[in-house]
């Protein structure tokens, strides 16, 4: 063979063999119907620097401000000490860990680098949606019905909300049964700039031990919920999902403010198409506010003094959300900043536009 068809048979096999590293599992993966990518090769390119915890199924992605904990074949991620949810599980294939792209573009990346101030306007009103109502009692625990005690929430938030300067729509004030689609319905005509829904969650076996907030916002196109019931990953886009990332972001802080006001277990954000989270247009999540089932917790939702600690923490966790969204409000003038805007004003009023002056 001469010399150029030898070179030119070495090159087409450097390329193939370049061709199939970049597409080995080491860099690249296709599992469970998803591109996986290396989580180490995503961490670097974004400031944060991998390693194995001790016990090896944990991995840790960090720098100054921010700490991801993953764990193998899990679907959720520890984000600054919250858990969340992931749509696919972290993979780990010949001892590199892999993560779903989707789960970076929808979990990860709105956390970590939340939607700029500017795109979003101011937070003015905000729909509180008090779970059942009417024929629809909710959970029960006894004689009480969880009906009672998520508008006696929703009434408290209600005071604290505008105690603060916010506008309050309330999909229900008493006990009346409304229809699910009527719910976000309500929030879009009024104009709502967040849906907030309140619940309670109970449970038939471990009373003792299942207690905690969960904070629900809308499944990610591609994705199956959370707890799927009967949908999975071919349910199309909804209107929610137009606003999925500042979903997210509303739904992480809440979960984080339940979480550390309270003092109690955090049981996650996570992923549902509930129909009162798929039908709003704006930002929205349901609030799980705890355990009726649960002997501690129970007390704090059955009490007026509970449901105001509460309450103030779900406050607390929108003016968080709205510091990383909001506008930020025009900066107040300081006295040597007025003393120098007045010495501009006296100077202008000696000055002469030259389009005037007069031609000679």
């Amino acid at each position: 063979m001469s010399k150029p068809f030898a070179w030119l048979k070495n090159f087409a096999l450097l390329l193939a063999l370049s061709l199939a590293s970049c597409l080995s599992p080491a860099h690249a993966a296709f599992i469970n119907g998803q591109n996986y990518v290396p989580l180490a090769d995503w961490a670097r390119a974004n400031g944060l620097k991998c390693f194995w915890l001790k016990r090896g199924d944990e991995i840790v992605a960090t720098n100054r401000t921010t700490r991801l904990v993953f764990d193998k074949d899990s679907r959720l991620v520890e984000v600054n000490g919250i858990n969340v949810a992931l749509s696919f599980p972290m993979a780990v294939d010949k001892g590199t860990p892999l993560i779903a792209q989707l789960d970076l573009n929808t979990a990860i990346r709105p956390l970590l680098f939340p939607p700029k101030a500017a795109e979003a306007k101011k937070i003015t009103t905000i729909c509180l949606d008090p779970g059942h109502g009417g024929k629809d009692t909710g959970n029960h625990t006894f004689w009480r019905s969880e009906k009672t005690y998520t508008l006696a929430l929703a009434l408290e938030l209600c005071d604290q909300l505008k105690k603060v300067g916010f506008n309050v729509i309330l999909t229900r004030s008493k006990d009346a049964y409304v229809d699910l689609p009527d719910r976000p319905a309500l929030a879009n005509r009024r104009g709502a700039d967040l849906f907030v829904s309140l619940h309670f969650n109970a449970t038939p076996t471990g009373k003792n031990e299942v207690e905690g907030p969960q904070t629900y916002c809308i499944t990610p196109v591609g994705a199956s919920s959370t707890d799927a019931q009967g949908e999975g990953a071919n349910y199309g886009p909804t209107t929610a999902n137009r606003v999925e990332q500042r979903s997210l972001l509303l739904a992480y802080q809440m979960e984080r403010s339940l979480v550390q006001s309270l003092r109690v277990p955090d049981r996650g954000v996570r992923r549902a198409r509930f129909a009162v989270l798929r039908d709003a247009a704006m930002p929205a999540v349901l609030i799980e506010g705890g355990y009726m089932t649960h002997p501690a917790e129970s007390k704090r939702i059955y009490s007026a003094t509970g449901r105001r600690q509460m309450s103030l923490a779900i406050v607390k966790g929108i003016l968080a959300y709205q510091r990383l969204v909001s506008p930020p409000p025009p900066p107040r003038p300081t006295p040597k900043s007025l003393k120098a805007k007045t010495k501009q004003n006296a100077k202008n009023q000696f000055c002469i536009d030259p389009r005037v002056l007069p031609m000679f």
